[in-house]
């Protein structure tokens, strides 16, 4: 599912990540550990295809970031560690935007959306402008997004920041 070989990413004179080979095979988890700085997220921004990266391979799903970088972005979802959200829309219209983007049917974004909302505590709150949201509210919103295509693969950089400990 997740293929990366000899992966490096330089700023500079100094080496954010140097030489990282990792296999991540269908239906594994997997979590970054390390101190700040340490490259997780430039790892993480570079699967995402988010940030380039100077040597190495990065394939999903056995697609290239680099040389089919669409067809990598509709495998997976990333979700940052501070997401950037629409905050003059409501939480219903975003989710309505994202599963547009992805081309989500109608039925389909709407089971989704009830059942991800039910679950995460926020469906009073879908009406409501993201700018009123707490940032876990914010960040549940995020998840869901990023769910609403069903992706095959999901990035999220310390995505309990800012979480009840029930969500």
């Amino acid at each position: 599912m997740l293929y990366i070989e000899n992966l490096t990413k330089k700023f500079g004179e100094v080496n954010a990540v140097c030489d990282l080979s990792l296999h991540i095979n269908k239906g594994e988890i997997y979590g970054f550990i390390g101190h700040n700085g340490a490259g997780k997220t430039t790892t993480l921004k570079s699967i995402a295809g988010i940030q380039d990266f100077d040597n190495g391979t990065i394939k999903i799903g056995g697609k290239s970031v680099k040389d089919d970088p669409i067809e990598c972005k509709k495998m997976l979802a990333y979700i940052p560690d501070n997401p950037d959200l629409y905050e003059f829309m409501t939480g219903i219209k975003f989710l309505n935007f994202i599963a547009d983007v992805y081309g989500v049917s109608g039925t389909e974004r709407k089971e989704k959306i009830r059942n991800y909302s039910e679950r995460f505590e926020i469906t009073d709150s879908l009406a409501s402008p993201i700018s009123t949201y707490s940032h876990g509210m914010k960040q549940k919103l995020a998840i869901i997004a990023a769910w609403i295509h069903s992706p095959r693969l999901i990035i999220m950089d310390e995505p309990f920041v800012g979480l009840d400990p029930k969500a």
